[in-house]
């Protein structure tokens, strides 16, 4: 049984660095005039993005360019000319979308691995070989596919190299073709510049009943006075938020069906984020991959992520009740909270510098977690900076001092908490 690459999400350099220490043995950055992520992106700074690549290879693993927008015209024509100095830095691969794009990076680097954009919304086996025949190397499948369905492209092609998501927000269009965010705020999803109007907070209004029966309107909070009204056919409404994808339980399967790269949504999020998340599914993929069962502790490692509800979207069209009871349990009480990185150690005061993040006390159970190994520890002892004992780390621009080993700088803490207790405010990871 092949062993698939664990694909990892970077918007920074940091976040990189964090991916790699934790386990992911590739990762995926774009530059933001020419990727889906324009905001939160440190890699439009050559410097940065040479040190990116440099690092991943200096590990022996894989950094792959993100250049997966469908261009208007004004954008094609100085492509080449500024991307020659990017391909000068010998990214793995560039994952694309457009055959426009497609076409010129062929002509003008044949020697360029590419792997198709989920953009391109691939769900079936002819397409794949189609791809393959216009030298594209990599397949990113559509993620509205289920397991069955992506065995079934597997085995109409054997040869293929598979990559599928696991992890992450999910759109409310195929795949992020969305045309909300250019509707309502005039910022193009396909350019990189989406608003995720999806996850705006919207009202339901009723309105006046038509031919086909009751109609109901959507108002925005921060457009008042605008109404969109429902639309919805048999197979459901598509304006309204979508859950977050969550497929950890699914990893055994899909290493065994034999899918190349499993990969994690998620460049303009944390390190936190992306330590957390490629953690869970590296202890995942090795444990599929040796014949051990899923652990389900790591269920609830995912659930203290700041998300929006977990779903294994189309993998998977209803959850088996025996599993529904084995899943939420385990998130239940494994749930904790961001509450910090560890950023310093003082070896006169014996006490690691902690930056908080989330509200956190004296008395409560907090998790380090770090590469080499998480384990839990209760504080009985903190300082301010002033080096006085305090009860309290308030939240976000605090700075406190735990009696932590050394080896803990650079780590995460995290407090376990009960599920009612999280706050649904806590900073994005």
């Amino acid at each position: 049984m092949t062993k698939p690459e664990l694909l990892a999400p970077a918007g920074s350099l940091d976040m990189l660095k964090t991916a790699f220490a934790f386990g992911a043995t590739a990762v995926y950055a774009g530059q933001p005039r020419y990727s889906l992520r324009v905001r939160n992106n440190d890699f439009g700074d050559l410097d940065v993005l040479k040190q990116g690549i440099d690092h991943a290879h200096s590990l022996g693993h894989r950094f792959y360019l993100v250049s997966n927008i469908f261009p208007h015209g004004n954008k094609i024509k100085h492509y080449v000319q500024n991307m020659t100095p990017v391909i000068e830095l010998k990214p793995d691969a560039m994952i694309m979308s457009d055959p426009g794009l497609i076409m010129m990076v062929r002509e003008t680097w044949p020697d360029m691995e590419i792997h198709l954009s989920v953009q391109a919304n691939t769900v079936n086996a002819a397409a794949v070989r189609f791809w393959n025949m216009a030298g594209v190397k990599r397949i990113i499948l559509s993620r509205e596919l289920s397991l069955d369905q992506v065995e079934q492209i597997r085995q109409d092609c054997p040869d293929a190299e598979l990559e599928v998501f696991v992890h992450g927000a999910l759109c409310i269009a195929y795949s992020g073709r969305c045309l909300l965010s250019g509707y309502m705020s005039h910022r193009d999803a396909n350019q990189g510049a989406c608003t995720n109007a999806c996850r705006w907070d919207y009202k339901v209004k009723p309105g006046a009943e038509d031919a086909a029966g009751q109609v109901f309107l959507l108002e925005e909070a921060q457009q008042p006075g605008e109404f969109m009204p429902i639309e919805e056919d048999e197979h459901g409404t598509y304006v309204m938020n979508s859950k977050d994808l969550r497929a950890i339980e699914h990893v055994h399967r899909l290493v065994a069906i034999g899918v190349n790269s499993l990969k994690i949504e998620g460049r303009t999020k944390s390190p936190y984020y992306v330590a957390r998340t490629v953690q869970a599914y590296r202890q995942a993929i090795d444990d599929a991959s040796s014949g051990k069962p899923l652990d389900p502790a790591l269920i609830g490692q995912l659930e203290g992520l700041a998300n929006r509800g977990y779903t294994s979207g189309f993998y998977q069209r209803h959850t088996p009740a025996e599993t529904q009871n084995y899943l939420k349990g385990h998130s239940e009480s494994g749930r904790s909270q961001y509450s910090g990185d560890v950023v310093a150690f003082d070896t006169q005061r014996g006490l690691a510098q902690v930056s908080v993040k989330n509200r956190f006390a004296v008395g409560d159970r907090l998790e380090l977690i770090q590469p080499t190994g998480n384990f839990d520890f209760d504080i009985t002892h903190m300082e301010n900076t002033a080096g006085e004992a305090v009860q309290v780390a308030p939240g976000s621009g605090h700075t406190v001092w735990l009696p932590l080993p050394a080896q803990s700088v650079g780590a995460f803490v995290a407090r376990y908490v009960q599920p009612e207790l999280i706050d649904d405010h806590q900073p994005a990871h």
